[in-house]
Parts: C-alpha cells; sequence; structure tokens
C-alpha cells in the first residue's frame, strides 16, 4: 500500500516619521517567526510559525491562539503507516464547529511558500483550496505528495504549510501511536480516529524577550 493512501486527506518594515528634533528613528521590523505553546493531554508542543513565508495561513491560526478558540480543541486524528517506523500525521483543530470557526482562508501552496511537507512540519487541513478553517496537521517523516505540484493532475494545490514543531516531537509520536478505534464521518478516516481524543488544554503566543 503506498503512503499517499494511506494518508489521503478531505495561515512592513515602517520608517517612523522624522522628529522635529533629534534622529530619525525606524520602527521596529515585524518578526519573521512567532512560537506557539500547545498545551495538550500528552505533554506541550511548540510550533515556531513562519509569519514571513505564509502570512495568511499563519495569520489565521493567530487569531484562533488570541481569542483563545484553540483551548478546548483537540487532536482527534492519528494516521500511520503499519510497522515499527512512525510515519504518517496527527490532526487537531475543532473539526467545523460552528459555534466556534472563523471564515476560510485563501490557499498559500508549497510552490508559493518554500515550506515543504518535512517530518515536524505543521499544515493547515482543507478540503477544496481555500476552504482551510481552523483544522491543521503535523507530518511525522517527509510528505512530500502532500506539496503543491503543477505537473500532477486533478487539484495538485497541495496544502498550507505554515510551521514546524521545534519541541515537543515526543509528545507528537505518543499521540500517533494511541489507540484510533473512533468512527470516523470521513470514510477516508476510518480507523483513524482516536478514542479518546487528546484535548488542547491551551494555545498561547510564547513572549519574545525584548
Amino acid at each position: 500500500m503506498h503512503r499517499r493512501d494511506l494518508i489521503a486527506i478531505a495561515l512592513t518594515l515602517v520608517a517612523a516619521p522624522a522628529l522635529a528634533q533629534g534622529p530619525q528613528v525606524a520602527a521596529p521590523t515585524a518578526p519573521a517567526t512567532v512560537r506557539v505553546n500547545l498545551e495538550t493531554g500528552q505533554g506541550v508542543i511548540v510550533i515556531e510559525l513562519y509569519v514571513d513565508k505564509a502570512p495568511i495561513t499563519t495569520a489565521n491560526v493567530l487569531r484562533y491562539v488570541d481569542q483563545k478558540r484553540y483551548d478546548g480543541a483537540t487532536f482527534f486524528r492519528a494516521s500511520r503507516s503499519p510497522g515499527p517506523v512512525d510515519y504518517g500525521l496527527i490532526q487537531g483543530g475543532l473539526q467545523g464547529d460552528p459555534a466556534r470557526v472563523l471564515k476560510p482562508i485563501a490557499h498559500e501552496p508549497t510552490t508559493q511558500t518554500g515550506i515543504k511537507h518535512t517530518d515536524g512540519v505543521v499544515s493547515i487541513a482543507r478540503n477544496a483550496p481555500g476552504t482551510a478553517t481552523s483544522d491543521f496537521f503535523i507530518c511525522v517523516g517527509d510528505a512530500p505528495y502532500l506539496d503543491a505540484d503543477p505537473a500532477a493532475p486533478g487539484d495538485n494545490a497541495g496544502f498550507a504549510a505554515f510551521g514546524k514543531v521545534v519541541e515537543g516531537m515526543d509528545v507528537v509520536h505518543k499521540i500517533i501511536n494511541l489507540p484510533t478505534p473512533g468512527v470516523a464521518v470521513n470514510p477516508v478516516m476510518k480507523g483513524q480516529i482516536l478514542e479518546p481524543a487528546v484535548p488542547i488544554l491551551k494555545a498561547r503566543r510564547i513572549p519574545v524577550a525584548p
């Protein structure tokens, strides 16, 4: 069985005006990355968001973080290949909860951002391009088939990668190996639904030291 079959899945520098007296001072440049701390029922995962490379997707994710919409969400899916080597993904979010999801965002393909789906990379889940809301997934192992491929037939836009796990991959590996007997609403996810799901207790930006 191919890995793709196993893991099919339906985010300026502004110059300050010259003062009447004293030298001109430039406003600080916006950071290229922002880190987010995910406190889960299995431990802490720290994600670095590439705000410079994927501005639309990261701004979307940070809206969910800043509005505390991920508090009480879950990691609900663990898609893994059989065998002794961990390979696959874990997926979390609000699963389309109409009371909590925000409007969908435009798609940022990997051909635009340059962020490839390698081990630990975090990407936004979607159906058609432009339908992504809250749900995201973390790659376990490299998954180049999730990248955009303009030469491929059909929907070849791939998924919008926007960050990477910088701490807590051990937690990701724990989650991907949890039991998955849950009922899948989407047949593609049969055998991949965590039961019980892993709670996301809190999601917060990590303050940057001055």
